[in-house]
């Protein structure tokens, strides 16, 4: 049964005109493909200037006679309310919506039109065919997080139900909790695992202590697929080792989808299908193929909000063996999350964070951005920036939060900021451990 496609189509995502579109891009020759990009780049900014009262406002001091005029747009630009950033004729209701995960400190809610989210989920589709991976029928491992308010909750469960997958915890990293993990894996027929990277490197670290190789007790395994943080060499090199089946890089964002994606050669594939990826320096020039600079992407089919050369946070640098067909990234310097250790003894993956600091994360851009930081075994630091103090109630619903998502006891400290420190790159770390 194709669960996956059909819940799309249930939401109204067009996914079977969105996989006719991707397969008529990917059989352009380099000529059409060129062509083909420079069209849609000059069409979703002038749907945008035409459609879309933020984005003309976003642009009214710029002189845009070419693409390089188009000045650059951040995170903290888009944190205002939703309703405001909408292009003319798109509501909620006709919209997906969703929030940033908040790694980098600055989070906030966008939307795509429904199109885009459909071609969104055509790429991955397709890219995951690469490994024999097929999201209606190959059952998936799933290492996320889930919130844990009741109807929250009950939604992912009933949307792992329709994408036919078996979500594990991430919040419980323990060798109690990832002995029942491997003993689910000699259970069940898995095709695929997916998710957080220190997750699933925490699992295999507990494999390693077993000795035990998770394709032997799960020889149904083709692949596992590692979002949301940075994979290290090593961390690959174990992975591998352990699960006995290919380890692939995918890179991605929420509000843009599939950014990059790890072919069968270990090369990192960028998508230039629904995406335009630029590299710039601090001044917002172009660099040469090769050099290290800020990851720039323009989504170039959303309609409904506009992410017009976005500067993701990220450090990356495309490879001299690129071409316009098949562009590579050949490094990224991004997300990583340290492990949070508990008085308990009890571990949890750092973008566990992600789910208490929703808490904190509001369509009112009242928190604008938030670090947080591990002092000592009971002790965590909430440094933020905003338009006001949190108020008591607010940070009474953090702690509970916290408590409910690790672990009761703990000290968490608050304190607002007229400016938070950042990495000499530019991007905040939302969790570091001092461990």
């Amino acid at each position: 049964m194709n669960f996956f496609n059909l819940a799309l189509k249930f939401k109204r995502f067009p996914i079977g005109e969105a996989k006719k579109l991707l397969k008529t891009i990917l059989n352009k020759d380099e000529a059409e493909l060129k062509n083909y990009i420079e069209t849609k780049k000059r069409e979703i900014v002038n749907y945008h200037l035409k459609n879309n009262t933020f984005y003309k406002d976003f642009t009214k001091n710029a002189n845009m006679k070419a693409w390089e005029d188009i000045p650059v747009m951040t995170k903290s630009d888009l944190q205002q309310p939703l309703k405001n950033r909408l292009s003319d004729n798109f509501s909620l209701k006709n919209i997906h919506k969703h929030k940033t995960s908040g790694s980098s400190g600055t989070p906030f809610i966008f939307a795509k039109d429904k199109f885009c989210h459909a071609l969104t989920w055509a790429g991955f589709i397709n890219k995951y065919a690469w490994f024999n991976i097929n999201l209606n029928t190959s059952k998936q491992a799933r290492f996320y997080g889930i919130p844990l308010n009741k109807k929250g909750y009950y939604k992912e469960r009933l949307k792992d139900i329709l994408s036919n997958r078996y979500r594990f915890s991430v919040f419980d990293l323990s060798d109690t909790q990832l002995q029942k993990n491997a003993q689910k894996f000699k259970t069940t027929k898995f095709d695929y695992i997916n998710g957080y990277t220190s997750s699933i490197v925490q699992f295999a670290k507990y494999l390693k202590q077993k000795n035990i190789v998770l394709k032997s007790i799960c020889p149904s395994l083709k692949a596992c697929i590692v979002t949301s943080e940075m994979l290290f060499k090593d961390d690959k090199a174990l992975l591998e080792t352990q699960f006995g089946i290919p380890v692939i890089n995918e890179y991605g964002a929420a509000e843009l989808g599939l950014i990059a994606f790890q072919n069968k050669k270990d090369e990192w594939i960028v998508n230039n299908e629904d995406l335009f990826i630029e590299i710039l320096d601090k001044h917002d020039n172009v660099l040469p193929i090769g050099e290290k600079g800020r990851i720039v992407v323009t989504s170039l089919y959303n309609k409904a909000h506009p992410f017009i050369r976005y500067d993701l946070g990220d450090i990356g640098s495309l490879s001299k063996q690129s071409t316009l067909k098949t562009p590579i990234l050949e490094s990224l310097i991004g997300r990583a999350d340290d492990i949070i250790v508990l008085p308990s003894g009890k571990k949890a993956a750092g973008l566990t964070f992600y789910y208490i600091t929703k808490t904190i994360i509001e369509d009112s851009g009242y928190v604008k951005e938030f670090v947080i930081e591990q002092l000592k075994l009971n002790t965590f630091k909430i440094s933020y920036t905003g338009n006001h103090e949190i108020n008591r109630d607010k940070l009474q619903k953090i702690r509970e939060a916290i408590t409910t998502y690790l672990e009761p006891g703990l000290t968490i400290l608050f304190k607002k900021e007229k400016q938070l420190t950042r990495a000499n790159r530019g991007k905040l770390k939302q969790f570091k451990s001092h461990l």
